[in-house]
Parts: structure tokens; sequence; C-alpha cells
């Protein structure tokens, strides 16, 4: 099970497996030509909002161990944990710092808003006008700039194109492809790659210390280079999933009926083993569809398994069912339909598929 402690990427004060990022960050700050604007990029769950975090940090704190544009050149963004500015970060109480971020959707805390408001955008104008309260920097993340409606986007344009003097933002992106064009434009990329296997591996052996060993790169190889779908996978029985799921793939073209309701019980137990096995069985199919043979199993024969189904139904046929598949997991929430049902009815259309 994941730590219910585990750090945010506020708290967080090391970051593994990125040093190129940071090195882009740090030779643009001691050149003296910093942009005003970062697009930081790559998927989900890689360290994408702690690099951001650790940069305003730095920032804040003057440009850590070299003083930034004067004297020695800093060799690392990295600010102690027994910082003042670290601590005040971290309690979001540092008055020259603006986080913007979805919040909570209902007084309980139970679910998170679908977008960011756009009034939450419009402060950022008025925040950045300000002049330092500690006669620095003025710095603003926002996590994430994908969650932006079309209102929020045009007001973040405009702070883009006329950006106040020492002042910094920092924009988190899912999917930059998907942004207006001109705010790519006006920032500067900072693309983050997925974590290699063995960094996944040495960060969930941190944040998951009751996790077995010999499950983590296991794991790690299923999350596709993001820590943090690795430890949702552990703290969700991702890799039980994963294997029961394979377990019953395995037996096609005659599915098990009665080891299928089973399993369908219990995944649709909690919001979050559904939202998992969606994605598993999804990328399952997808992984048979591009014939991925070079990549390391996480199940035993599972690369042979996938040969043998996607040759004996074709792959056209194949690809038909895995976007079938995915659009009806991804209608479940949409329509409210019958999770279980959603389950049975994805491997009852691979039984039909890869019936002779």
């Amino acid at each position: 099970m994941a730590d219910d402690s585990a750090p945010t990427p506020r708290t967080t004060a090391d970051l593994l497996g990125h040093a190129d990022a940071e090195q882009a960050f740090l030779d643009a700050w001691t050149s003296g030509r910093l942009a005003h604007a970062w697009l930081i990029c790559g998927p989900r769950g890689i360290g994408k909002a702690t690099l951001a975090y650790r940069i305003a940090r730095f920032v804040l704190a003057g440009g850590g161990d070299g003083g930034g544009l004067f004297g020695d050149a800093p060799r690392t963004l990295a600010i102690a944990p027994e910082h003042p500015v670290f601590h005040r970060v971290v309690s979001g109480g540092h008055a020259d710092l603006k986080v913007v971020e979805r919040g909570w959707a209902d007084d309980k805390k139970n679910r998170l808003k679908t977008e960011i408001p756009v009034d939450d955008v419009r402060g950022i104008g008025g925040f950045l006008s300000l002049t330092p309260a500690e006669g620095g920097w003025r710095v603003v993340i926002i996590d994430a700039v994908d969650e932006l409606n079309r209102s929020g986007a045009n007001a973040i344009l405009k702070i883009l194109e006329e950006p106040p003097r020492n002042a910094l933002l920092l924009l988190v992106s899912h999917s930059p492809g998907r942004l207006l064009p001109t705010i790519r434009s006006r920032c500067r990329r900072l693309m983050m790659r997925p974590l290699a296997e063995d960094v996944v591996v040495t960060l969930l052996g941190r944040r998951c210390p009751d996790l077995d060993g010999a499950d983590a790169p296991a794991i790690a190889r299923l999350s596709e280079g993001s820590i943090g779908k690795a430890l949702a996978l552990a703290s969700e029985g991702g890799l039980s999933l994963y294997r029961d799921m394979v377990g019953l793939i395995g037996g096609l073209p005659r599915l098990d009926i009665g080891g299928l309701h089973a399993f369908g019980d219990k995944v649709v137990k909690t919001d979050e083993s559904f939202h998992t096995l969606s994605d598993l069985f999804s990328g399952w199919l997808a992984a048979a569809a591009s014939r991925r043979d070079g990549t390391a199993e996480v199940v035993p024969g599972e690369r042979d398994l996938q040969r043998r189904l996607v040759k004996a139904a074709g792959l056209d046929r194949w690809v038909e069912v895995w976007e079938k598949t995915s659009h009806l997991f991804g209608r479940a929430d949409a329509v409210n339909l019958d999770r279980k049902l959603v389950v049975v009815n994805a491997f009852l259309a691979l039984e039909r598929l890869c019936r002779p």
C-alpha cells in the first residue's frame, strides 16, 4: 500500500530522473536570459509539478547556492528542507508565490472541480503587479494549464503578452498540443520524459516501504514511466488486477464466465479499482495491437498470448474492439452505466472476436 503521508509536489525536496530539465533551467538562469514563462510538459505523474515547485523555491530563495545571476553559478535547483523559503512554500504562506489549481467541488472535499475557474486566473495579473514582498521575484504556478476553460486560456494569454519585470510563470501541461498556439509560442517549452524503470522502482521503495520488493519492477513496468501511476497501482492493488485480467484473457477463445463475474464484482468495489482496470485493459489491448514484442512481460507468457489472439482475430478487427471497449469504459461514468456490466461486456467482446 502507498503511504498516505507520501510527499506532494509542494513538499517534495528531491526529484529523480530529470537532470536534463533541471540543467536547462539552470543554464537559462545563469545566462541572464531567463524566459518569463515556462511550459513544463510531459505525461501525467512524472514529476512536472514537483519540478515547478523546485524551480519556484530556487528562484524565491535568490538562486540557490550560487546566488543566481550574481556570483558563482548555482549547481543545483535544490533548496534544503530546513530553509525558511522551503517552509513557507510548503505552508502556502510565501507572499511572492501564487498557485492556481483546481479546487474542491464540494465542502466534503470528495471530488475536484472539472476545471480551473477563470476568476482564479484573472487574479494572477493583480498578484504580479504588486512589488515583490521580499525584494526578488514573484512566481506563479498553474497546475495544470490544460484545465483552464476558454475564458481562462484567454486570460492567461493576456498576462503572457505583457509580463511584469521579475515575474516568472510556470505552466504545467499534460497535453501541450491542446493549448492555444499563442500560449505555446509565448513560453519556453521544458519537455520532461517518462522516468526510467529503475527510477520508478527506487521511488516506489521510498514511498511504499511495505510493498513487496518483487512486485516493484512489475508495477514500474505497468506505470510506463509515471511514478504517479505507479503509486496509484500500488495503492489500488493494480498488479493483482492485472494478473487476474491476463489470466481471464488467457482462457480465450472460451472465457471462464464464473471467474469473469467474480472479477467484475472485485473491480467495481471502488471507483479507483474500476478506473485502474479501465486503464490496464485498454493498455493491454493497445500493446497487443502495436505488437510491442521487445517489451518486458509482467505476466509470463503474455506476449505469446497477445500474438496468438491478434493472429487469430486479425489486426484490423482487434483494433476495432480496442477502440470500442475503450469508448465503453470511458462512457461508464459519463452516462452512469452499470460498471460490472461494462467489465463483463468488454471481456465478452474479446471472446466474440476470438471465436473460430
